[in-house]
């Protein structure tokens, strides 16, 4: 058994350090082998140029693909993953085209384990520990109002003028900007075509209480069923969405303003021109802190009365071990190939898991890799 961890950018290193470190046989694939070198060649000398025809040639029978490489190539390799009789990890959503590959995973007894980062990954796992404490509550009862809440985001340890520093690909971040969301407020559906149309402020509840700018982000109703939500309970409120530093919607005004111009093969240009200047202008200095904060909240009322309400409040920002959000989205994916290889996890597609056993024991590692880390129950 051999795994293939393919990518090493901004957000790779620390987990594929962890399964290196831990003496499993992996190799590392990249399309750049310096930057590869860069970031584990202390460790490994296993380093190869990354091609799909390369990785579908090495892989056999048995062993692990790891995509941390961008969203258009995680389908291919799990389809080569399938080819092969491998299995398959991404820390990315599930996309319509993976989704469909589940029957083919089942069939073959291949696990692709996807959304096992830190969001989507450590949110879900919160996610999912929050309900089924409600569940075993003396507080539950099926005509409950339940409101829920996710936010996340990686935020400057250090506020600047723009108000965020990027600690991903930053054509990703306005890429984003340009997709509508899907949330549930006060009972009705609201679709918002840009974040800046729906942002509000958010309390967190931090040891010193901090207030931030939060909007929706994609399509949340998906996630009740995956959060195991009963569909006859009545829910109030449901939203997964990004946290920003307060002053954010201003400092960013301007670049909402182009984005709403750009269209067609030329406004895509612009917008990797702007990401460029984006990274040129706005990038982590060598050793300055970068920050991840994710709060994730439900709420159980009754004719007015909070009966349950807890929430699970993360704060982490870099150290001697690199920058929060690498820490963050890539050690939770040395989990999920933890899991894989102890047959945690079931044949098929899925998300960050659910099982009771699995949340908390992840759980309880992420705790290590956060400054802050609490589930704090406010009815207490």
């Amino acid at each position: 058994m051999t795994i293939h961890w393919c990518g090493t950018g901004l957000s790779s290193a620390p987990g594929l350090r962890r399964l290196i470190e831990a003496g499993l046989p992996v190799v590392v694939w990249n399309r750049t082998v310096e930057k590869a070198r860069d970031a584990v060649g202390d460790l490994t000398q296993d380093i190869r140029p990354y091609t799909l025809e390369a990785l579908r040639e090495a892989l056999q029978p048995g062993d692990v693909a790891i995509s941390m490489l961008t969203v258009e190539h995680h389908v291919p390799i799990a389809k080569a993953c399938l080819a092969k009789g491998a299995h398959f990890v991404s820390s990315s959503y599930i996309s319509p085209e993976m989704r469909a590959l589940d029957e083919a995973f089942r069939l073959k007894g291949l696990v692709s384990i996807n959304e096992c980062g830190l969001d989507p990954g450590i949110d879900h796992l919160m996610a999912h520990d929050l309900v089924a404490r409600y569940r075993a509550s003396k507080a539950f009862d099926a005509r409950n109002v339940l409101s829920f809440v996710s936010y996340c985001g990686g935020v400057p340890k250090i506020p600047n003028p723009f108000r965020y520093k990027f600690s991903w690909a930053p054509l990703g971040v306005l890429k984003a900007l340009r997709s509508p969301s899907r949330s549930l407020k006060n009972f009705s559906e609201l679709r918002v075509q840009r974040p800046w149309d729906a942002i509000t402020s958010y309390d967190a509840p931090l040891p010193v209480p901090e207030s931030f700018e939060v909007y929706p982000n994609r399509d949340s109703y998906p996630f009740m069923e995956d959060y195991r939500f009963d569909p006859a309970w009545p829910v109030k409120d449901f939203v997964r969405g990004t946290i920003r530093l307060n002053g954010w919607a201003e400092a960013w005004a301007p670049v909402f303003r182009e984005i709403e111009t750009l269209e067609g093969p030329a406004g895509d240009a612009r917008l990797a021109e702007m990401a460029a200047e984006f990274v040129r202008d706005n990038s982590y200095a060598p050793g300055e802190p970068d920050r991840v904060v994710l709060f994730v909240s439900l709420k159980a009322e009754n004719q007015g009365r909070i009966l349950f309400h807890e929430t699970w409040a993360m704060d982490a920002w870099g150290d001697a071990r690199g920058s929060a959000m690498a820490r963050l989205v890539s050690t939770p994916v040395s989990f999920a190939v933890e899991s894989l290889l102890a047959h945690e996890i079931p044949a098929g597609v899925h998300p960050a898991p659910h099982d009771p056993k699995l949340v908390t024991k992840w759980l309880g590692q992420v705790r290590g890799l956060a400054q802050y880390m609490e589930r704090i129950d406010h009815t207490a």
